[in-house]
């Protein structure tokens, strides 16, 4: 294992040191789940793929509002809708 200089932030350093030996760890491995989980994290961003959300448009009829009301009224409707399309398919 090669010895590496690195300089941290002072506090930084503490908080790091004060997690290592309340959870038993020493402080390198600490260190090293810190930047695995930063590298895996940058690495599995860069693999999802984009996707693009439609905020308005295509699908939204031109004139609707989306207020927290409105949004309420279609949940309940499509639960409405559910529940019966269900006691259809349980009394056939």
């Amino acid at each position: 294992m090669r010895r590496t200089t690195v300089r941290i932030d002072e506090t930084l350093l503490n908080e790091a040191k004060a997690y290592a030996a309340r959870n038993g760890r020493s402080l390198t491995s600490v260190m090293e789940d810190a930047l695995r989980q930063l590298l895996n994290r940058s690495t599995e961003a860069a693999q999802r793929p984009h996707v693009e959300l439609p905020v308005s448009g295509s699908r939204l009829r031109h004139g609707i509002e989306l207020t927290p009301e409105f949004i309420k009224d279609l949940l309940d409707r499509e639960g409405v809708e559910r529940h019966l399309k269900a006691v259809n398919d349980a009394a056939e």
